[in-house]
């Protein structure tokens, strides 16, 4: 009543309270409530490392119950039985990821560059740190100093503040490291019509198996991250037992692209990371854009504002695939986890900015029992700083655990020698070979050229595929020429004699046996020499393939036996 009597509305009122409140409380109010805002939006979790104590929190493992390789390789590991603890002034997945971004606190050292040519004339920049002062930077053929091939994210190269992380620190350990990078980056030209994607495994298949074959004796381990990541499991998945690869680790992969697709456009900050990623892939066009501008569509590239919008324009018309989420469903590592044959450590942080979580594959992973995986609450995208200086990351270390402790053990993987062998060999011959026909009944087999003893033959060829002894040869051949021989040589018939002609008409049926049979038995001898396991099932194709011939021979001998008692009588 005393307000409606002076005039002044309910209004008026509350604006005269609020000015007699100062004007620097109001400044703390606000200042509190973009605080709030901020400490949401950024993801900070400084309060909740305080209230913890500062201890971090425990490292998440998901294995198979049964899984040798973590009770006998991963429970070795300290940094995977023990807590993360970010950097206190990194306490965010974005502060981390833009700081490993913008500077990442590198170690110091320099690469010894390797070119190497794939087989569609495709440039691949191979970047070395050797473990020892070698004369000449020269890996002996016989070494068996540990090898590790390290495949980086996308847009990236061994320049990468994380790459650089992990190569030195293995380098220290005396391994031998070597980053593949992916074609036109590490300052390569594009020498080729053809790109590499999230999907692309062609490359490290065939760095790895030249590695190999030039160093036999080395054990081989890989690392992939973030994109590399999911072309090494994708790699491992393809190939199962047969790699020559002893282990592996697997940092921040996206594991499902169609999943992660979503992800990346759903929220606005994850929608800043779509734009700069695709700002980045522009970037990478613009290098190689005579290039990009003949193979895919430019204009589209130009204006792509997201990675979604560049696969459309770039990748799936390079790489053919009819729509984006057709290259996303069929370049996803997740389809390939159960077939990795593989010791095979995997680390995501569960607040990563680019991969989130929701497309980790726990239940694939529980349920191979090669796979050890490794989550944890904080780390950002590569990043997992950790120390008060931010000089060192995480996941480098517990890496470098699982690596050493798996060389250490007898669990590493070993490739069956018996597929190395039949692979290389056939692969030689089929693939470089004519085709010319060397049977009589059509049997086509390809013209393999000996080379040279073992002793003379260059890196370039495989050990395994070269036959070491020319006595093996000639044995052989004495074995062929000898079968050949008894199927071929009739022998000299004797003069006709009277009263003989049922015993001529039973050698000519033998002979015609012989005659029909004698291409089969040239073709055993031929195969046996490549296949020698296979004897019992040539053998049954070969008395599959005569067993015609034979039923007609036993039904001509029953009919003359059925004949000779009425002509008797």
């Amino acid at each position: 009543m005393a307000a409606a009597a002076s005039g002044e509305s309910a209004g008026e009122l509350l604006l005269r309270a609020a000015a007699l409140v100062p004007a620097e409380h109001y400044a703390l109010a606000a200042l509190v409530a973009v605080s709030v805002l901020a400490y949401r939006f950024v993801e900070l979790h400084a309060i909740g490392d305080l209230l913890r104590g500062l201890r971090g929190r425990r490292v998440e493992l998901t294995f198979h119950p049964a899984s040798e390789i973590y009770h006998r390789v991963a429970s070795k590991c300290r940094s995977l039985h023990g807590r993360y603890l970010a950097t206190p002034w990194l306490a965010s997945p974005h502060l981390q990821t833009l700081f490993l971004g913008i500077h990442g606190r590198p170690p110091s050292f320099t690469y010894k560059r390797q070119l190497y040519t794939v087989r569609d004339g495709g440039t691949i920049a191979l970047d070395w740190l050797l473990a020892f002062d070698l004369e000449d930077g020269i890996i002996s053929k016989d070494s068996s100093t540990p090898l590790l091939v390290v495949v980086p994210g996308l847009t990236s190269d061994s320049d990468a503040a994380y790459a650089k992380h992990l190569v030195h620190s293995m380098a220290r350990k005396g391994w031998n490291v070597v980053v593949s990078n992916h074609r036109g980056l590490g300052g390569v030209s594009i020498t080729s019509d053809c790109l590499y994607n999230a999907g692309w495994t062609e490359d490290v298949r065939e760095t790895i198996n030249y590695l190999h074959c030039k160093y036999p004796k080395a054990p081989m381990f890989c690392v992939g991250t973030s994109i590399g990541a999911n072309i090494v499991v994708k790699y491992l998945g393809e190939e199962g037992k047969s790699t020559p690869v002893a282990g592996a680790a697997s940092i921040c992969s996206p594991w499902d692209l169609v999943v992660g697709d979503r992800f990346i456009s759903r929220k606005l900050v994850q929608r800043l990371y779509d734009k700069a990623l695709a700002f980045g892939l522009k970037g990478y066009a613009k290098l190689h854009q005579p290039i990009l501008a003949r193979l895919a569509n430019w204009e589209g590239i130009n204006k792509s504002r997201s990675i979604r919008e560049f696969d459309h324009h770039a990748t799936c018309i390079v790489a053919k695939y009819e729509t984006v989420d057709t290259y996303y469903r069929r370049c996803s590592s997740a389809s390939f986890v159960g077939n990795v044959s593989v010791p095979l450590l995997c680390v995501n942080a569960l607040d990563d900015p680019v991969c989130t979580r929701e497309a980790i594959p726990w239940d694939e992973c529980r349920a191979n029992k090669n796979i050890v995986l490794a989550t944890t609450q904080n780390g950002g995208h590569l990043a997992f700083f950790q120390g008060l200086t931010a000089g060192k990351l995480w996941w480098v270390g517990a890496v470098s655990e699982f690596l050493c402790a798996l060389h250490d053990s007898s669990y590493m993987h070993r490739q069956k020698a018996e597929d190395h062998v039949l692979h290389s060999s056939l692969e030689s011959s089929i693939d470089k070979s004519p085709y010319v026909s060397i049977l009589g009944d059509g049997m086509i087999a390809p013209v393999i050229n000996e080379g040279p003893p073992s002793s003379q033959i260059t890196d370039d060829l495989k050990p395994n595929a070269v036959i070491n002894s020319t006595q093996e040869d000639e044995q052989a051949k004495e074995v062929e020429n000898k079968s050949v021989t008894d199927a071929d040589t009739v022998p000299a018939q004797s003069p006709a004699v009277p009263g003989s002609a049922k015993q001529q008409g039973e050698e000519r049926y033998a002979d015609k046996i012989r005659d029909a049979i004698a291409p089969v038995k040239r073709s055993l001898s031929k195969l046996t020499r490549y296949q020698g396991r296979s004897v019992w099932l040539l053998a049954y194709v070969a008395l599959v393939t005569s067993w015609p011939l034979l039923g007609s021979l036993a039904f001509m001998v029953f009919r003359k036996k059925s004949r000779n008692p009425l002509s008797a009588k």
